[in-house]
């Protein structure tokens, strides 16, 4: 969530910022608005009961003075003012709740830095590596469904017999490789993260410490027995691992790295880039996370951009990285860019990381809070993330890149200690 100190101090800049979003500027008054009713009604509720504790000694005097009739009508005036406390403490309850949902709603301000624009048509295109479209020959433009299908190592009409459609599933040294590009993001990653295993269904609070509760509740997996949610990505956990805790600077930046499957329901999502592994309700990925001061939050944010176009580098691909426009970035999002790599069976330029930097966001919903090494009150962590490596649309761009004129795939060097002694898949 923003802080809500700002709808007091600088309400004109939030507004403005939030704008570049598409936030109706009502959206912000009425925050503003929610938020000065609960001072006000706060100060009410506490002179009251100031009043009551006072009425309440006063009581106790009359009566020890003898004095009943007036610690009668004293009882009368008390219990009329606890009324009245009632009264405000259940409206500030209610402010409270209705200024709380609306904040868990209202996005993160985006940086100056990032780009103006109010959609994907306003995102900038900031470096590309390996692209030349007139190098690709005629069998790397076969997509990768087909590839699959050819050498047995992706059988999609299996997967939807199993699961439903946009389920895949991976065979022989397709699933080989699928593990192999996790090791190897893994192992690229392993200098300066540590890495964690966590649980893949997390609690709905685990779930809103980053944003994806309440707004994003129709784009995961609710399993309603036990309320528990299947993660999306595990951005998820790695953010609540810190929640409630208080580190200590000396210890920042913290970095932490996770395989996981990830659920996604692709809500709305259907006739639109799903054939082959374009867009899929499960796959793995691994993703890097930190947590950091806000002076570090620069720096590490460029050091995970580099990490994560630095493994889609060694594998060869085509990529480029590009600058999230204010209009397009998500609600937890300050800065953001995105890797695409270049698919040339399907043609595409295919999203496969979003390295973001959420500020103190998701930080004030999770309470992550560090104590500064001079000193002073507790502050907010800053969040950031990015998918060091998504298996599907990179294994996607690999098998359409490394496929040789006679069918088969030579598969990149590095993965080479993970194919247990395979540097190719052969064609049929």
């Amino acid at each position: 969530m923003i802080d809500v100190r700002r709808l007091r101090t600088e309400l004109d800049e939030v507004t403005a910022a939030l704008a570049r979003k598409g936030v109706d500027p009502a959206e912000v008054a009425r925050a503003a608005d929610l938020d000065a009713r609960l001072r006000e009604l706060t100060t009410r509720r506490d002179e009251q009961r100031a009043r009551v504790n006072a009425l309440s000694k006063e009581v106790g005097a009359a009566f020890r003075a003898g004095d009943r009739d007036r610690g009668e009508a004293l009882k009368r005036e008390s219990r009329a003012a606890g009324g009245q406390e009632a009264a405000l403490a259940r409206e500030a309850d209610a402010v409270a709740a209705e200024l709380r949902d609306l904040l868990l709603v209202l996005p993160n301000t985006p940086s100056p830095d990032a780009p103006d624009g109010a959609g994907a048509e306003g995102n900038v295109v900031v470096r590309t590596e390996g692209f030349d479209p007139a190098a690709y020959g005629e069998h790397q433009r076969v997509p990768h469904w087909e590839i699959g299908e050819q050498l047995g190592i992706l059988d999609l009409e299996r997967a939807v017999k199993i699961s439903g459609s946009m389920f895949v599933m991976f065979r022989g040294l397709g699933a080989t490789l699928n593990r192999a590009l996790c090791q190897l993001a893994l192992d690229r990653n392993a200098d300066a993260f540590e890495e964690i295993r966590p649980p893949t269904l997390v609690t709905s609070d685990t779930l809103t410490a980053t944003g994806q509760l309440p707004k994003f509740a129709d784009e995961a997996y609710h399993v309603e027995r036990d309320d528990l949610w299947a993660i999306p990505t595990a951005e998820v956990p790695l953010t609540s691992l810190a929640r409630d805790e208080i580190l200590d600077e000396a210890d920042l930046p913290v970095r932490l790295m996770a395989y996981t499957p990830c659920y996604r329901r692709e809500a709305g999502a259907a006739g639109r880039d799903t054939r082959g592994l374009l867009r899929s309700h499960e796959f793995d990925k691994v993703e890097i996370l930190a947590y950091c001061t806000p002076r570090q939050g620069e720096e590490v944010h460029r050091e995970l951009v580099e990490r994560a176009v630095g493994t889609i580098d060694v594998l060869g691909l085509a990529w480029r990285l590009v600058d999230i426009c204010a209009g397009d970035l998500g609600q937890s999002h300050h800065r953001q860019f995105d890797v695409e790599v270049y698919a040339p069976g399907c043609d595409q330029w295919l999203e496969v990381s979003s390295v973001s930097w959420f500020t103190d966001y998701q930080a004030r919903r999770a309470n992550i809070r560090y104590r500064p090494a001079g000193g002073g009150g507790t502050e907010l962590v800053h969040t950031l993330n990015g998918s060091a490596l998504a298996v599907p649309r990179v294994w996607a761009a690999l098998v359409e890149t490394h496929r040789q004129p006679d069918g088969s795939i030579a598969l990149p060097e590095p993965l080479h200690p993970y194919l247990r002694g395979a540097t190719a898949i052969p064609a049929p």
